[in-house]
């Protein structure tokens, strides 16, 4: 981590690897899927270490403290560095995936889908019920 005091937002995301390009970033901020300090704000914002960062990524929640900058996109294990995440936005993330996962397994068939057979006998069923 070098020794900068402010950094662009679109380019702190990018270099934490949330996204994959600068302009992925910024569209999400242009969204309004991206607060800091729980304020709205442009792609061109300067944050500073001990900035609170909320944002919104395939409708699961984060909330981050930055602790370092960085100007270069680094490896995943030292841009996981740049951050520290709130353990009660982690829990619920993981409460959301679980309920995520419980709703996906109820509408696909875990054997498979039924034969033409089958959905006959569930037609029978259904019609005697």
């Amino acid at each position: 981590m070098s020794e900068i005091n402010t950094m662009r937002l679109d380019k702190w995301l990018w270099a934490a690897r949330f996204f994959k390009t600068r302009a992925l970033a910024q569209k999400h901020i242009e969204l309004g899927r991206i607060k800091v300090n729980n304020e709205r704000v442009k792609n061109s914002k300067y944050i500073v270490v001990g900035d609170v960062i909320d944002m919104s990524l395939n409708s699961l929640p984060f909330r981050l403290t930055v602790n370092g900058l960085n100007m270069q996109r680094r490896p995943a294990p030292e841009a996981r560095l740049l951050y520290s995440e709130d353990a009660d936005t982690v829990a619920k993330r993981e409460h959301i995936k679980l309920l995520n996962q419980a709703a996906d397994m109820q509408t696909h068939y875990p054997e498979g889908r039924p034969t033409k057979r089958d959905r006959r006998q569930l037609d029978r069923i259904k019609q005697d019920w």
